[in-house]
């Protein structure tokens, strides 16, 4: 032998039709096997739902955008002296954002406010608490 350490032995349990390490199957268990599991998924719907707003906030601008809209409804012209990016650049973002359900639009006489809609009030909420969290987040100690 070289001196090479033989990795420790994983204890295998079979599972359906999976072999796998004991402690993955003891867990799997707890939760009641691979059909519990897969109950547990939220329906195809919320995760076609949920992958939309995160392609929509996939653009530092839009997120900048909600952000600001999580204050107050604003109107275009406050959005765009705060962002600092042209008519249209600023339209095709706030159409994406109207598209997969974050914002919607008011008319209100010569003027368009733009807020959000409770479900994108409710997604932008938990995120940014959510981002908060994690290490290195805002609320995280200085290490």
């Amino acid at each position: 032998m070289t001196g090479q350490s033989v990795p420790p032995r994983i204890l295998r349990k079979n599972v359906g039709d999976l072999s796998i390490p004991q402690e993955i199957a003891e867990s799997l268990c707890s939760c009641g096997g691979l059909d519990g599991l897969a109950s547990r998924l939220p329906p195809d719907e919320l995760l076609g739902q949920m992958r939309d707003w995160y392609q929509a906030c996939a653009d530092t601008m839009r997120l900048k955008i909600l952000c600001l809209l999580v204050v107050h409804p604003l109107c275009v012209c406050v959005i765009k002296a705060l962002t600092g990016i042209a008519d249209s650049k600023l339209s095709y973002h706030l159409g994406i954002l109207k598209k997969n359900g974050l914002v919607g639009r008011e008319q209100q006489g010569n003027y368009i406010i733009y807020h959000l809609t409770p479900a994108g009030r409710t997604f932008l909420e938990q995120e940014l608490e959510r981002c908060v969290a994690l290490p290195g987040g805002e609320g995280a100690e200085p290490g």
